[in-house]
């Protein structure tokens, strides 16, 4: 059983310990609105320019007031359907003759449906990425009662795929949860075993899509030579909203879209307009701005967290056991009360009452992750925040109230989920 750097278990489908404060995602949507809470009562004080979305991520509705009439499930696809999928597949790298797309209401619906309609009960599904599988992909195999296997390297997943009889899909990720990336002569052997075992080759690319191709310089998505995959329009150089857009080859895409429908994890056609708009104004240049914004930031936070700051070329993070390491350092004490995840939420809703911080991990319920991130940072609100050395100046304090706070779990509790007075 993993365990993290303090000696506690990880708790089941997830990357990282369970504590007594966070118990489940009951638990991290109660903190959510407590989140909410901050936010609105910022609001009502100081405005909508007192919140810096720092999360990495764009999930407001791109629409124009001359677009609203067309937002309609039965006008909107009548309309758009085309267009979105001549931008889909010219985004994703796929040709009209071979590949068809679906939208989908997020990207796990997206990674469910491939599951309902490619993989049977008793079936084997083997994850590979640089570190390991989103949780999500471990929930989706589990839901339709197969196995899931995690392998991080070619030899792993050679080893897995010669040693299970009955490996139907094989869920690729290029770019980790960690923001590790797979190289591309990997994907590529990957794809070559995956389709020598007579298995399909799913790619979640929640990211990946945009960072591959614009930061490394990597084909696109059905450029890979997968079968399918799916990648998030709000993450990295979209403009939203928070959908799923999947592709690949045209049969498999009517079997997933087929159970996309019975299930109702399809996306609303109404939101079409926006899925356009946010494709069309996408450039890999605005990648690259994203991860050079962030490249600042990692150099001011380098100076506060020294060795402490984990670096990825395109994220800057602190690790759940650092933080929790650190707070107790500045405080004097040896023995947690709370285990790393508490640790890094804590910071979270520190960061987001003292200074209007939105981190990303208040995005995921559960959170993918127990690290704290900053990663594809818009540039417009690094300036509007007061630059990157602001920024580190902040996660500093923060740090420093989290120290005063971390020997009494039960005000920790309070900070994370309220009083009952939000």
């Amino acid at each position: 059983m993993k365990t993290d750097r303090f000696g506690n278990p990880f708790a089941p489908g997830l990357p990282y310990a369970r504590g007594r404060i966070l118990t489940s995602t009951e638990d991290d949507i109660a903190k959510l609105g407590r989140a909410w809470r901050i936010i609105e009562r910022r609001m009502q004080k100081d405005g909508p320019e007192s919140v810096f979305n720092f999360s990495g991520l764009e999930r407001s509705l791109p629409l124009e007031a001359r677009e609203l009439p067309f937002a309609d499930d039965e006008i909107a696809p009548a309309l758009y359907q085309e267009r979105l999928r001549d931008l889909a597949l010219e985004h994703l790298g796929g040709s009209s003759r071979v590949h068809d797309v679906m939208l989908f209401n997020r990207l796990t619906a997206a990674t469910i449906a491939t599951h309902l309609a490619l993989v049977k009960d008793g079936d084997v599904v083997v994850g590979v990425s640089p570190s390991y599988s989103h949780p999500t992909l471990v929930r989706a195999a589990t839901h339709v009662g197969a196995r899931f296997v995690d392998t991080s390297s070619l030899d792993s997943l050679q080893t897995a795929l010669e040693r299970e009889g009955r490996v139907t899909l094989v869920a690729l990720t290029r770019l980790a949860v960690t923001y590790d990336l797979l190289p591309l002569e990997v994907i590529r052997e990957v794809v070559r075993l995956a389709h020598e075992k007579r298995a399909l080759v799913y790619v979640d690319d929640a990211g990946g899509a945009r960072v591959g191709p614009a930061v490394f310089g990597q084909p696109k998505m059905l450029e890979l030579g997968v079968d399918v995959g799916a990648t998030g329009l709000d993450k990295y150089g979209t403009s939203g909203p928070r959908l799923g857009l999947l592709a690949g080859e045209r049969r498999l895409v009517e079997k997933i879209r087929a159970r996309a429908f019975e299930f109702g994890l399809e996306a609303r056609p109404m939101l079409y307009p926006a899925a356009v708009r946010s494709l069309e104004g996408y450039t890999p240049e605005r990648v690259r701005d994203l991860v050079n914004a962030t490249k600042q930031v990692a150099a001011a936070l380098r100076g506060v967290l020294g060795r402490r700051l984990r670096e990825t070329p395109v994220t800057a993070q602190l690790l759940a056991e650092d933080i929790l390491e650190l707070a107790l350092e500045r405080a004097g004490l040896s023995r947690p009360s709370i285990v790393p995840i508490e640790a890094t939420a804590a910071l979270a809703m520190l960061l987001l009452e003292d200074h209007g911080i939105l981190t990303v991990h208040f995005a995921g319920l559960p959170p993918g992750t127990s690290s704290l991130l900053f990663k594809f940072v818009p540039p417009e609100t690094l300036a509007r925040f007061g630059g990157p050395d602001a920024l580190a100046q902040a996660v500093d304090a923060s740090l420093g109230r989290l120290a005063s706070l971390i020997g009494d779990a039960e005000k920790i509790r309070r900070l994370l989920l309220g009083d009952g007075a939000g």
